[in-house]
């Protein structure tokens, strides 16, 4: 393996990863699919899920507001998300934040399109019949 040390446990010693191993070990056993670990995979996963965040990271504050402000804020990982087709896939974990007063308003707008389309539905098989 290796020999990139990338922090220092609590102990002093140098470490390869500096997400905590045993998390990571119980998020992978969580899948069904999944019944034992090798240690290599293991600081592998870690490594890789280190290196996935950094890059999100830096590609937010990069295309975001983080640059006038010096800052990473969540607006510009949910803005990453929707529009960068590589994040894509993130768009249901960091969703964009709305009020929860538009929240509302959308679910009854939506709520009304549903009733519209099963009168027209309704409407459209009495017509069927009809003609039956």
């Amino acid at each position: 393996m290796a020999d990139v040390v990338v922090g220092k446990d609590k102990c002093g010693e140098q470490r390869l990863v500096s997400l905590p191993l045993s998390r990571i070990r119980v998020i992978m056993k969580s899948s069904p699919e999944v019944s034992s670990i090798n240690q290599e995979a293991l600081v592998l996963t870690a490594k890789a899920t280190e290196l996935f965040v950094q890059y999100l990271a830096s590609y937010s504050y990069r295309h975001g507001s983080g640059r006038e402000k010096k800052a990473l804020t969540y607006s510009d990982l949910a803005n990453t998300a929707e529009e960068s087709e590589t994040f894509q896939f993130l768009a249901d974990i960091l969703p964009k934040k709305i009020l929860a007063s538009k929240y509302l308003k959308m679910l009854k707008e939506e709520k009304r399109e549903d009733e519209e389309e099963e009168n027209d539905n309704d409407d459209q098989n009495d017509d069927d019949e009809a003609e039956s």
